[in-house]
């Protein structure tokens, strides 16, 4: 994965999976643009929180991938372009679905357009084991159907078949990299693991307020995905084609809270929280990826155990606290 001296776009930088991928470019030698949507708060999301050694060498652009000239001009030289922007978070998707097609699918054509404007070596567009839905054969390899059971992961198949089509219909060399879940540091409360610890960890905090715990996740902390994302822009892969990124391996969302309580050393009680719940029929049950084509052809596998993840993630959120940085949000399973 040789990136030094090479031009790189990454849209949605500033967010959880974003920043850690921008980082890793910028230590891996890359000349990286780092894209992140606007704001009257002149925040950079998650960017602001990088090492001013990583920060002074991006190139940062404040934009939204919905505007289709501005991105054209963006692109323009680019080598290799991560596509990471999207909205992603479920539950408000079920409000706002407009706005989910607007920025999910015409924000990914866009990106599209550009790439074939300006023959960009590469684009990596960015897809979710979310587009399975339910599984119905585990471990789900990326022959599984496609089920939309939010608005959401409706979108994000949508764009994935504009990425497929444009790969087939104008030979865009766009590869679809599908992650599954991904957990970490700097990820939003949102998702069921930072919610868990902030929990866990906040003295102001009584009990630990959850969901549904039954659903089963395939969890990847989430440096290995970022090196699933750089995989995919130098490895040679079929254009056109998804490949599955996780961890190949199975937990309950009850497994990761008991491993949580036993790596805080947190006694709190646990009670359910019906805020918490999906739409009975929108809920995925279960999602375990099978990896092999992507290991088989590149060699990439993800390293972190859970428990090391966790370990990483509640050290994180321990110095968040000690810091007085956390803003608090309504988690919700992801």
């Amino acid at each position: 994965m040789n990136y030094r001296g090479r031009k790189v776009l990454v849209t949605g930088a500033d967010g959880f999976i974003g920043s850690h991928l921008t980082e890793a470019l910028v230590r891996s030698g890359a000349d990286v643009t780092a894209l992140a949507l606007y704001n009257s708060f002149d925040s950079l999301g998650w960017l602001d929180d990088l090492p001013d050694t990583v920060r002074s060498q991006l190139n940062l652009v404040r934009g939204d991938v919905r505007d289709s000239a501005f991105l054209s001009r963006i692109m323009r030289g680019q080598a290799v372009v991560f596509h990471l922007a999207a909205l992603i978070a479920i539950p408000h998707s079920y409000a706002a679905a407009q706005s989910y097609v607007e920025t999910n699918i015409l924000g990914t054509v866009n990106v599209l357009e550009a790439a074939r404007q300006w023959e960009t070596e590469r684009v990596v567009h960015t897809s979710t084991s979310e587009v399975y839905g339910t599984a119905q054969i585990m471990p789900i390899r990326e022959s599984h159907p496609l089920q939309g059971q939010s608005p959401y992961s409706a979108s994000k198949i949508g764009a994935d078949m504009m990425a497929q089509s444009y790969a087939r219909s104008f030979d865009v060399p766009v590869v679809i990299l599908r992650p599954f879940n991904t957990y970490g540091p700097r990820q939003s409360e949102r998702a069921i693991v930072p919610t868990i610890i902030r929990q866990a960890l906040d003295k102001n905090c009584p009990a630990i307020m959850v969901g549904d715990t039954s659903p089963i996740r395939d969890l990847t902390f989430v440096e290995d995905t970022a090196a699933a994302f750089m995989t995919a822009g130098s490895a040679e892969l079929e254009y056109g084609h998804a490949y599955n990124a996780g961890s190949q391996c199975a937990v309950t969302v009850s497994d990761v809270l008991d491993l949580v309580l036993e790596l805080s050393g947190s006694k709190k009680p646990v009670h359910r929280d019906e805020r918490r719940l999906r739409p009975q029929n929108s809920e995925v049950r279960a999602l375990l990826a099978d990896s092999s084509q992507l290991e088989t052809k590149t060699g990439w596998r993800a390293q972190a155990s859970l428990r090391e993840g966790l370990q990483r993630t509640i050290g994180w959120w321990q110095a968040r606290l000690s810091e007085g940085r956390v803003r608090r949000e309504v988690g919700y399973m992801t």
